[in-house]
């Protein structure tokens, strides 16, 4: 469900990038009390004539500030080429401006525990991770945190002096190391892309690989991809890897492609199904149209469906399968212990048998 806020706060991180803080009620405390690493969605009116957009436009942004019992909603946005929310938040939002914004969501999160964890970050992806940090310090003596960071130029980089004053707070216990692949730096590791050969190489001379408690992956897909894979190579448990992935290319050609329970249905026949789902307490089924995913099916009678990037990265349409079997296009959100249990994402399933029940609710 979506509450309107005011913007209390804009500030300029980079020349592309801002942090924007919104105004709680204390009404919507509770609502909007996060754990450390979701996100939340936000939406706006969409141009007049904007194709596929049912209206309106949404995007999903990571909340950068530390859970707290008074919830502090900060989020980081940088500008994407040709994203209408980015655009707008750098070139138009402003203190004072409404904005629509869902209560926070997803999956990619830390509570604070004892224990050593380390996390690799490109971008923009520093943004959840802020928050997992300065939690996890700020109220976990016996926890430690590494920050391995890559960035294009020291001028791009987002949050440089939070993750300072991270370091100035806990030096025996925040550990940062940074990189930058488009310039030359005096101090640090030296230029170059953290690809999955240098993670290689890198990790296992900055920490005990296998011991640490939790990896926390997070921005570009190729960034998160391959260390994943460096991190597999070296032993570590798939259940210690967590990710979050950020500006996937739309022009992909390898995405990855999950089957739930049943292979899809032979290339070039058409399947007549029907989706029955359950959205707030509330049943109903529909035809599904020939090339439609699920998601849209929902939307055609509930526009409170919930879904945000519609790209299967943000997994706000993230929701449990009861019967049937469908095929998911691609799936950058969830997990694979989730899609082992059963959850898929609405935006990216179509369905493979006649029948398809989902769950939003569990």
């Amino acid at each position: 469900m979506f509450h309107p806020l005011r913007v209390s706060e804009v500030d300029r991180l980079t020349d592309d990038a801002v942090a924007v803080t919104f105004d709680v009620p204390p009404e919507l405390r509770e609502t909007f009390r996060h754990t450390p690493g979701q996100h939340i969605a936000v939406r706006r009116a969409a141009p007049p004539g904007e194709p596929g957009t049912r209206g309106e436009i949404r995007r999903t942004y990571s909340i950068c500030a530390p859970a707290g019992p008074e919830p502090a909603l900060r989020v980081g946005i940088r500008l994407v080429e040709g994203g209408e929310f980015s655009t707008y938040a750098l070139k138009e939002l402003a203190v004072g401006h409404t904005v629509e914004v869902m209560e926070p969501a997803g999956r990619f999160v830390l509570e604070p525990r004892p224990g050593h964890f380390a996390a690799v970050v490109g971008g923009s992806g520093i943004t959840p991770v802020l928050s997992i940090a300065a939690t996890l310090l700020a109220r976990e003596p016996a926890a430690r945190f590494c920050l391995v960071r890559s960035d294009r130029t020291v001028a791009s980089t987002m949050f440089l002096e939070e993750v300072a004053d991270l370091k100035d707070r806990f030096p025996d216990r925040f550990q940062l190391v940074t990189a930058v692949s488009r310039e030359e730096r005096q101090a640090g590791l030296g230029s170059g892309r953290l690809d999955r050969e240098r993670l290689t190489r890198l990790l296992p001379a900055l920490l005990p690989v296998t011991d640490i408690d939790g990896w926390f992956l997070c921005g570009p897909l190729g960034l998160v991809a391959g260390a994943e894979r460096a991190l597999r190579g070296l032993g570590v448990r798939r259940d210690r890897i967590h990710q979050e992935i950020f500006h996937v290319d739309e022009a992909l050609t390898d995405a990855p492609t999950t089957e739930t329970r049943a292979a899809p249905a032979p290339v070039g026949t058409a399947l007549s199904a029907t989706l029955s789902a359950t959205l707030d307490g509330r049943s109903g089924s529909w035809p599904v149209r020939e090339g439609e995913s699920l998601l849209e099916t929902v939307l055609r009678a509930r526009a409170d469906a919930p879904y945000a990037c519609k790209g299967g990265v943000c997994g706000t349409c993230r929701a449990f399968l009861v019967s049937g079997e469908v095929r998911m296009d691609r799936n950058f959100a969830l997990e694979p212990d989730e899609t082992e249990a059963g959850y898929v994402l609405a935006c990216q399933s179509h369905p493979a048998t006649e029948e398809v029940e989902l769950d939003f609710d569990r």
